[in-house]
């Protein structure tokens, strides 16, 4: 019996210091980024930017990869089945993690065992616009005219089960207003469809600032809990509403599995890349996107919260998706 404890404390002991000795030549290739939305959106943006500088840091290419499909669960299921050697990684938002697995029949994975988190990234808050051809000026004046719109208004969103639906639906809820979800693969092209007048209305990140700026979208109004300073005109709709707020976030994960180490590097490097002033300011440019740097513990329990917030949500709402 104790040859058998000693065999066994002596594999513990190789494979300890095998995976710090990882840690310590990690990275020692590129690393890939996959992005479960087309370019152009919030995670793709976040992405490029922190990977710009994590490659400056690290001395190694960071890749981005857009692999947009079944509203990012493929994406997941690629990093979740990925060697667990920290080279690949899945920028993801709040919803692919903690709302999919409450809305989908089957998923390819379990979010909260298959991945493991490396790093809170940033927080969001998404803006209702429309299209400037619909004759509102401000959000009472949607919220009426939609009331009376038949046939109803369309509006887009990122994908079935997005927090860009959640959004809608909980408003739709709230208002009393009915609206057809026109779902898109992302939501750069639910965007592109709203400027276009294909949709009516959206929610979307501010990362549509510049259409918004342009005059190609006509904001009405935030979902934080307090006004953006983005577009600090625009009234929350929990002044309306109160008690209404949705906020999102992007965190930064891998596959299970990975060695501690290595995830405690990436996530002390991420850290270090927002609170460079040259990342922060690119990310705020390019939509108002705030740094987020959590400690692993913060960033795990705001995962489980959400978890069981979304669950509640999406089963008073009802949506499920095939």
């Amino acid at each position: 019996m104790k040859s058998i404890i000693s065999v066994l404390a002596l594999v513990a002991a190789i494979f300890c210091a095998a995976t710090d000795a990882s840690a310590q030549t990690y990275p020692s290739r590129p690393i890939k980024i996959i992005v479960p939305i087309p370019p152009g959106g919030a995670p793709d943006i976040s992405a490029r930017v922190v990977g710009q500088k994590l490659s400056e840091q690290l001395k190694q290419p960071v890749i981005v990869e857009n692999r947009p499909a079944a509203n990012g669960n493929v994406a997941m299921d690629q990093v979740a089945k990925a060697e667990p050697d920290g080279y690949t990684l899945g920028l993801f938002a709040d919803s692919n993690v903690t709302v999919n697995p409450h809305i989908y029949k089957a998923m390819p994975l379990d979010t909260m065992k298959d991945l493991a988190p490396v790093a809170s990234v940033v927080l969001n808050q998404w803006v209702l616009s429309v299209n400037p051809s619909l004759p509102v000026k401000n959000f009472q004046e949607f919220i009426e005219y939609a009331k009376k719109a038949n046939p109803p208004l369309l509006y887009a969103s990122g994908g079935n089960g997005s927090q860009h639906e959640l959004a809608m639906e909980m408003l739709k809820q709230r208002a009393g207003i009915n609206l057809v979800h026109v779902p898109f693969k992302g939501g750069s092209p639910a965007t592109t469809a709203t400027v276009a007048g294909e949709t009516a209305a959206m929610f979307s990140g501010t990362s549509s600032a510049g259409q918004i700026r342009a005059g190609k979208l006509r904001a009405l109004a935030v979902t934080g809990p307090k006004r953006s300073s983005l577009f600090p005109e625009l009234p929350t709709i929990g002044e309306f509403y109160p008690g209404y707020e949705v906020v999102i976030w992007l965190g930064l994960f891998t596959a299970a599995g990975t060695p501690k180490p290595v995830i405690a590097k990436l996530h002390d490097e991420v850290n270090k890349a927002l609170a460079d002033r040259d990342v922060d300011g690119r990310l705020a440019k390019a939509g108002g996107m705030q740094a987020n740097p959590l400690t692993p513990d913060q960033f795990a329990q705001m995962i489980r919260r959400d978890y069981e917030k979304y669950g509640k949500l999406v089963k008073d709402i009802g949506i499920k998706v095939e």
